[in-house]
């Protein structure tokens, strides 16, 4: 009796049938979609964060003065949607608190994905919220007075996406230096912002203001960003204000990413 031994084939090893780690623009968008699912799954969110600014409106907008060509609300919306832009994004911090303090965000970390990713999709984030939010703003002013330029919109919508995604990121670097001292993130979130928004002239105009109050507001970049949106609210089209607007939201949204990302890889 013969025994027949038979050499096992061995198929050639083929790449294509190996699973592709993803790159970094698949996890910067993975990260982007989990961080914006609370905001779709619960939009009241969104209505909720908008109390603030709406009380502004209603309290302020009767004691605007009048003004001879338009309405003053043309002056006055601009400052506030920048100011929710900059509230909105400056919060999110808390919510990578709340991560490190239940430990998801150590959980994160040893996955897979890029720690560059983590940050940047979170701060890609924050451009959603501030359309909703400025959408919401515009919908309910233009029925006073308030001349719509959607051209113009479109350009300081854009200024302002920088603008929140580099106040987004240094938020959560913020947050990542804060660790589970929460404490010590609301103690400094709320001790800059309002300095930051007084400054910018969001609320009161800075003409008439002591010297050095406005050096203060010259060193503040969210007063060429609102500069150049009330120029643009305003339906004109100011070169060198919207360039210097645009040249401001750039150099915070790269400044925030740097130290985003710095702290984000030095995280443990």
């Amino acid at each position: 009796m013969t025994a027949t031994i038979e050499t096992p084939v061995v198929l050639p090893a083929r790449e294509a049938r190996l699973p592709k780690p993803p790159g970094v623009i698949a996890d910067t968008w993975n990260v982007m979609v989990r961080e914006l699912r609370p905001v779709f799954r619960e939009p009241a969110s969104v209505l909720f964060a908008m109390v603030q600014p709406l009380v502004f409106l209603a309290l302020f907008a009767p004691l605007l003065p009048e003004v001879e060509d338009g309405s003053a609300l043309q002056w006055f919306v601009p400052g506030i949607i920048a100011m929710t832009a900059l509230m909105g994004a400056s919060f999110t911090g808390a919510n990578l608190t709340q991560e490190i303090v239940t430990g998801s965000h150590e959980r994160l970390l040893v996955s897979p994905l890029s720690r560059s990713s983590l940050l940047v999709g979170r701060a890609l984030k924050e451009i959603v919220p501030m359309l909703m939010q400025a959408a919401i703003i515009v919908a309910v002013v233009t029925p006073f007075s308030f001349d719509l330029h959607p051209a113009h919109l479109l350009v300081g919508v854009l200024i302002l996406a920088g603008f929140s995604v580099g106040i987004g990121a240094l938020s959560f670097a913020l947050a990542l230096v804060s660790k589970d001292q929460e404490w010590l993130f609301w103690t400094v979130q709320q001790t800059l912002i309002f300095p930051v928004l007084l400054l910018a002239g969001v609320l009161l105009p800075l003409e008439g203001a002591p010297g050095w109050l406005q050096f203060g507001s010259q060193l503040n970049p969210l007063t060429y960003v609102v500069d150049a949106e009330r120029a643009l609210f305003a339906g004109t089209f100011p070169v060198d204000t919207v360039a210097y607007g645009a040249l401001a939201s750039l150099l915070v949204a790269a400044f925030g990413l740097a130290v985003g990302l710095r702290a984000m890889r030095s995280s443990s």
